[in-house]
């Protein structure tokens, strides 16, 4: 078998019928090519298999339900040697078909994308936030950060080599798989190809299945996720740059410079605030680094793969620090019978210089029980 199809389906009883005979059509102009249609069933309860049926098509049910999980069990199911699968709601140019296969084989690549936004993009095919916002910028983020050259990281009409797709060991269930594709195969230094197509409206009567913030959301999430050493990196100079501007403040005190005053309190407090977002973040990237294959830079791995009870001494230390502090601020308080008191610049100060290493440490107790969570 040279290609299957796939649909992945869901109460698409308006709309199958329409979808595998448009295939049908395309892929049919060449008579030397040996094509199956596998229609992947996630549990419809209208006339959507029998319909699939009726038109030549294999149903495969996937009882675990999402966008993904049903693409995910049509792919394992099909018997060709490049594996193809757009939407069956009626919205692709089905009849790219064959040109989308012809291009992904006869360059030999791993994966072919049907650009929608190179394409025609006819009047309600599209939401306006969906063309201008959504698709371009995640397609950005994903070409920054793996190096792609993609128009469109949302189509869901792509050709696939099966040899290629079992080694990027995809996982997603839900709309996050088209995202999941693309970046892994990215990291695998798979070979891609574009063709122009485009997108026609929905039947009206359609009730769609994309969530636009909840999937969009989904789609950023998982992009991220798969590069931990962006928020260390991240992490680290905000940490490092506040601290630094920190220690000048606690140095200086205020400073006029060219009329502006800075290293006040204000300032100070706004630093600490940098810093412990900084810290936040750096201690999400630890966190991440545990689920990927990603490897850490050498402070960070020092911290995971700290022992555990040089953890425990600087919990201590850092606990004890806290509390002299506390208790000089009480001293200070009582000397002056329990009055206001102006030590708000040596205490953010103290706080800053407190607090980073606090949440570090507090946050490496946190990734070193998952650590332990996840060897057991």
């Amino acid at each position: 078998m040279d290609l299957t199809f796939v649909f992945p389906c869901l109460n698409e009883s308006r709309t199958i019928a329409l979808c595998i005979d448009a295939v049908r059509r395309s892929l049919e102009t060449d008579p030397a090519l040996k094509f199956e249609i596998v229609v992947a069933d996630n549990g419809s309860t209208d006339d959507s298999r029998q319909i699939a049926t009726a038109h030549g098509a294999r149903v495969v049910p996937v009882p675990q339900r999402g966008y993904g999980a049903a693409l995910r069990g049509g792919i394992e199911a099909a018997a060709g040697k490049y594996v193809m699968f757009a939407d069956a709601d009626g919205t692709y140019f089905y009849e790219h078909s064959l040109e989308l296969y012809r291009t992904t084989a006869q360059a030999d690549a791993d994966m072919g994308i049907a650009s929608r936004m190179r394409g025609k993009i006819e009047p309600g095919a599209m939401p306006f936030l969906h063309r201008i916002l959504g698709t371009p910028v995640l397609t950005t983020l994903i070409n920054l950060l793996f190096h792609g050259r993609l128009s469109d990281c949302n189509s869901g009409f792509r050709c696939l080599k099966k040899t290629a797709y079992d080694t990027w060991q995809i996982r997603a269930s839900g709309m996050e798989f088209a995202s999941e594709l693309l970046i892994k195969a990215l990291k695998k230094k798979a070979s891609t190809v574009e063709i122009v197509s485009g997108l026609r409206p929905a039947p009206v009567e359609r009730t769609p299945h994309l969530r636009t913030w909840r999937d969009g959301m989904r789609h950023l999430l998982f992009i991220l996720s798969e590069r931990p050493r962006l928020f260390e990196l991240a992490g680290l100079l905000l940490i490092i740059g506040a601290t630094l501007l920190q220690g000048v403040a606690a140095i200086t005190g205020p400073v006029n410079l060219g009329g502006m005053h800075i290293f006040h309190v204000h300032s100070q407090v706004l630093l600490m605030l940098a810093a412990m977002m900084g810290t936040q973040i750096y201690m999400l990237s630890a966190a991440m680094f545990l689920q990927k294959s990603e490897s850490p830079r050498a402070l960070t791995r020092k911290l995971i793969e700290m022992n555990e009870g040089s953890l425990f001494f600087l919990l201590a230390s850092l606990l004890a620090a806290i509390g002299l502090v506390i208790g000089w601020i009480v001293l200070q308080w009582a000397r002056s019978n329990f009055a206001g008191l102006d030590y708000a610049n040596t205490l953010i100060v103290l706080m800053h210089f407190l607090a980073v290493p606090s949440m570090i440490t507090f946050g490496m107790l946190g990734v070193h029980i998952l650590r332990k969570g996840n060897l057991g």
